[in-house]
């Protein structure tokens, strides 16, 4: 049975979903999406799992609370733990976790943080942030503009988000590498509607804000134990086709990168992720 459920964490309350039965996992979306990417992927893993997606804190239905002039609260740290919290209150203390985009940088930094609560870890279409930072050129800040625009001091970027949320849905669905068909009317309203409201457009901005690499924290390093899967998209301009990241990992689009139980490290920024276990990806 499909249950939604809004927990609190202490911080901000987390709109989730769940259905199925079987090993806990935690599917985490990207922007500008919410809990209903899964939509189509969750009935397919609920007879093998017990499933549950939520929308990040900021997105969706999910709580915005206030920041800080450092974004602390937006940080993948801090969402991290929101996942943390809720899965215990569901009674999934230790649990898999899959991440596309943002959710990706989330789950690795909820495997950096807490090594004890995961079991499998899961990251699609992403690349370490800094790497990100230090590869991007115009082919990037002209097809990922989120990246840029949305950490420009406030208010620029939330009015924008604000005022045009139907341009920046439809640039967004239809830029990044999925057919406009692939969206139903339902869910593209849902998407729109989330960025209507000034609180997600600011909690949004503040996420954006919270990631570029500072240079306090840039040469932190971290390890995650957990087995994990990594795969990289078509479209990800900072990996060029049969390249190869500073890490070693391969970048040609559509290839996935995959290890099996073993220790990762990576370079980390403030949100810290990279692409795959058993891939040692030095500062």
């Amino acid at each position: 049975m499909d249950t939604a459920a809004r927990v609190e964490t202490g911080e901000t309350t987390i709109f989730v979903r769940s259905s199925g039965s079987g090993p806990p996992l935690l599917l985490l979306h990207g922007f500008p999406q919410t809990h209903l990417m899964w939509r189509r992927v969750a009935p397919r893993l609920a007879p093998h799992f017990s499933v549950v997606c939520a929308d990040l804190r900021g997105y969706g239905q999910s709580g915005c609370p206030d920041s800080t002039p450092d974004h602390a609260p937006y940080a993948k740290r801090a969402m991290a733990q929101d996942m943390v919290t809720v899965m215990e209150r569901l009674g999934f203390p230790r649990f898999a976790v899959a991440g596309h985009d943002r959710g990706g940088r989330v789950a690795y930094r909820l495997a950096l943080d807490h090594p004890d609560r995961v079991d499998r870890l899961a990251v699609l279409n992403i690349l370490p942030t800094d790497t990100v930072w230090e590869r991007a050129d115009a082919r990037f800040a002209l097809a990922y503009w989120p990246w840029s625009l949305l950490a420009q001091p406030a208010p620029l970027p939330e009015r924008i988000l604000a005022a045009a949320p139907e341009a920046v849905v439809d640039d967004a669905l239809g830029g990044w590498g999925s057919p406009a068909t692939a969206f139903p009317p339902e869910v593209r309203a849902a998407y729109i509607q989330a960025l209507r409201d000034p609180a997600h457009a600011h909690a949004i901005c503040e996420k954006y804000r919270a990631a570029p690499p500072r240079p306090s924290t840039a040469s932190r390093t971290g390890r995650i134990g957990s087995a994990g899967v990594g795969l990289s998209a078509r479209s990800w301009p900072c990996g060029a086709p049969g390249g190869r990241s500073r890490a070693g990992t391969s970048t040609s689009p559509g290839r996935s990168r995959s290890g099996g139980t073993g220790a990762t490290r990576l370079g980390e920024d403030r949100s810290t992720s990279a692409t795959s276990s058993r891939k040692r990806l030095p500062r």
